[in-house]
């Protein structure tokens, strides 16, 4: 009797544990900076639904991120400086996070949670890189570090393409808001990463309108060198913003979810234009104060006390800490974590940590922050609570501190990279530091020596996007930036296109490619090989929709214009389970052209 009364009460006391478990909501924007939300002083803009989710939890003072997308999701999912996980850029397969790190997803899925993923990826595309491989069940959006298409997008769902209805934004939300309601009963772990205001910039006429005639009063330090136009589409893109984060906040309250949910919001780098962000130096792409602050805000009613500021120094390394031990979850890596815990800061408990610094890293440039000062990449040394903006270089007032801070930043170059820091020229720019002519961050050629890998059994679909290939010959990408890009000029038959890949399970593939050409050059006979294995077509069906060259307000900073895709068979080709090239060519082109080609996709036939 006794012993049916113990299991009972710990029958009761789990479920009560269970029921307990707080659910978590993650907002990260996409290139917004610190100064875009009317909370920070910018009247610009209103921002209701993210200033009143500011003000009803605790605000970080100074929180930091990376410079640039890809690196800031690695170190929000694993707790660890981007740079240990193998994030090295932000597209051609740089952006990939090592697939032996774990995640928060995996901690919280691991302790019964429900976990989705709705938005733009931007750690890897093809398994075990993909987000389904990596703690998320659910997940919908796009997997590239930027898209092409706001209205009416292509997105992914759980591996398969789909053609949404709507702007982008409120579309992934939407999916969200479905995640949320499907797993009311039980707790779940949801990852909104929001789309914008990354370009290109494209928003809504009902968001437009309210600014397209703004005078922007509120200017970038950079003077003339803001672009208008581009500040008022950034502008609306923050109202839509806005309006979504109360969409998610009213569906807590909806369904009475709201008490027992911790809500998050953050960005993942400086502003992405010459904008007004608080007198800060640096943007989006450098690691100064303006390129990686970010704000964050955090709210748990009753448990994060309201109108809360947490001072210590913190970085979206933290977040996979703190939340899990919000949350009561145990992290599943069996790697150190860099992040800190601050849940016991949040809670209203003693703060017992000492100082420390914070890594800034980019492509060769690493700045520090403590809590007091920031040395740049370029060795200098600056005041930031008397000098915030950073106008002033301290290094010859303050040597001990600056030795300190680059003692700091050698060791743990050294520590990760294997060899010690040698800070830039003052002034230069490194890869990435800036928009310098003919550079673009996660250039070719690549930096990485990671195939890609095809064939799962637990995930047959193996997307292989013409960022991830190499053009040959006459063949070019549709622009500069990799991302969301595809072939074209492909003429003639020395032309190819190959992608390094490991096959992981011999057997039979299908093989589809999404491509466009014009009626006229319709008929070209096109080849797909590896390793001996082929497999032979022919681009029997003109289709050449126009270029959806009307959607944006500003002009676009490298992403291509996107034409509606149609879908190739090319039967099916035999692959043995080893690494190499897989070439596409053309055997026959009776026109002009053979096609653009916007992926390949690959499909084990599983029994």
């Amino acid at each position: 009797m006794i012993h049916r009364l113990c299991l009972l009460l710990a029958l009761v006391v789990c479920t009560q544990l269970q029921a307990a478990a707080p659910n978590v909501v993650v907002m990260l924007a996409d290139d917004s900076g610190w100064g875009d939300y009317s909370i920070n002083g910018n009247t610009n803009l209103k921002t209701p639904n993210i200033d009143k989710l500011a003000q009803s939890g605790a605000q970080f003072d100074r929180f930091f991120v990376c410079a640039l997308c890809a690196p800031t999701r690695g170190e929000f999912l694993t707790g660890r400086y981007h740079s240990r996980g193998g994030v090295k850029g932000v597209s051609t397969g740089l952006e990939r996070l090592n697939a032996d790190e774990k995640t928060i997803a995996d901690a919280f899925l691991a302790s019964g949670y429900a976990t989705g993923a709705f938005g733009k990826w931007h750690n890897g595309s093809q398994w075990p890189y993909h987000p389904n491989a990596r703690g998320f069940q659910e997940y919908v959006g796009y997997t590239s570090g930027h898209w092409g298409e706001y209205f009416d997008p292509p997105l992914e769902h759980n591996g398969k393409m789909f053609r949404a209805k709507g702007f982008i934004v409120d579309v992934l939300v939407g999916k969200a808001m479905e995640f949320i309601e499907t797993n009311r009963e039980k707790p779940f772990f949801c990852y909104i990463p929001l789309t914008t205001p990354h370009s290109p910039f494209s928003v809504p006429d009902e968001h437009w309108n309210k600014f397209k005639d703004s005078p922007v009063t509120m200017r970038g330090a950079e003077g003339d060198k803001e672009d208008l136009a581009v500040s008022r589409t950034v502008l609306a893109m923050m109202d839509n913003i806005d309006v979504n984060v109360g969409r998610v906040l009213k569906k807590l309250d909806d369904l009475k979810l709201s008490e027992n949910t911790i809500v998050v919001y953050f960005s993942d780098n400086g502003p992405n234009s010459a904008r007004w962000n608080g007198g800060m130096k640096g943007k989006k792409g450098v690691t100064d104060e303006g390129g990686v602050r970010s704000v964050l805000f955090m709210r748990w009613p009753g448990k994060i006390k309201e109108g809360g500021t947490i001072t210590p120094i913190a970085g979206a390394i933290d977040l996979l800490p703190t939340l899990t031990a919000l949350a009561g979850v145990k992290p599943v890596s069996s790697k150190p974590l860099d992040g800190w815990d601050f849940s016991n800061l949040l809670l209203g408990g003693e703060w017992k940590r000492g100082p420390r610094e914070l890594m800034n890293y980019n492509s060769g440039r690493l700045s520090v922050r403590s809590q007091t000062h920031r040395l740049d990449a370029s060795g200098a040394l600056f005041d930031m609570v008397a000098d915030p903006n950073q106008t002033k270089d301290v290094t010859a007032e303050q040597p001990q501190i600056a030795a300190e801070l680059a003692a700091k930043a050698t060791a743990w170059h050294q520590e990760v990279f294997g060899k010690p820091y040698v800070p830039p020229p003052a002034g230069g720019k490194g890869k990435g530091q800036g928009k310098a002519k003919g550079k673009n961050p996660g250039a070719e050629p690549f930096a990485d020596d990671r195939p890609y890998p095809v064939g799962y059994t637990e995930f047959p679909i193996t997307m292989l996007e013409a960022r991830d290939g190499i053009p040959q010959g006459g063949v070019k990408r549709s622009s500069n930036a990799p991302n969301c890009s595809y072939f074209v000029n492909w003429k003639t038959k020395e032309d190819a296109m190959t992608w390094d890949i490991d096959v992981h399970t011999a057997g039979e593939y299908e093989v589809t490619i999404d491509y466009a050409c014009p009626e006229a050059d319709a008929g070209s006979t096109v080849q797909l090989s590896f390793d001996g294995a082929k497999t032979v077509g022919k681009v029997t069906l003109g289709w050449f929709p126009r270029l959806l060259d009307d959607q944006d307000r500003a002009s676009r900073k490298g992403e291509s214009i996107m034409r509606d895709f149609h879908s190739l068979s090319l039967g099916t080709i035999t692959l043995p389970a080893k690494r190499g090239l897989l070439r596409l060519q053309a055997l026959e082109i009776p026109g002009q052209t053979v096609m653009e080609v916007r992926r390949v996709t690959l499909t084990l036939k599983t029994k």
